[in-house]
């Protein structure tokens, strides 16, 4: 397999108690931009990889991969930042969202 042909990491996302608070850390701790922020998640973008902050209360922590067939896993859910996803278990019960490409 090409590395060219290999499934894309989108994002990371960790469960914060406060979104603002993280974000403020996150930007002070590290070099990152905010690609998206309001009061129930926020999402940066580092060199590599995105980190989403999630609120407990509204989204599981989980790993996001991009896949073109991402509807094979699942009926797709448009999101307000306009992603189209599904969400899945491995078979560790790791929860990973399949995220249709833009």
């Amino acid at each position: 397999m090409d590395e060219f042909d290999l499934d894309q990491i989108d994002h990371i996302a960790v469960q914060v108690e406060d979104i603002a608070a993280a974000v403020d850390w996150y930007k002070q701790t590290f070099k990152c931009t905010i690609e998206y922020q309001d009061p129930t998640w926020a999402m940066l973008n580092f060199s590599n990889i995105k980190i989403a902050l999630v609120l407990p209360r509204e989204h599981p922590p989980h790993i996001g991969i991009i896949r073109k067939d991402a509807d094979v896993f699942g009926k797709l859910k448009t999101h307000r930042d306009g992603t189209k996803s599904c969400y899945v278990c491995d078979p560790s019960k790791n929860i990973l969202e399949v995220l249709k490409p833009l």
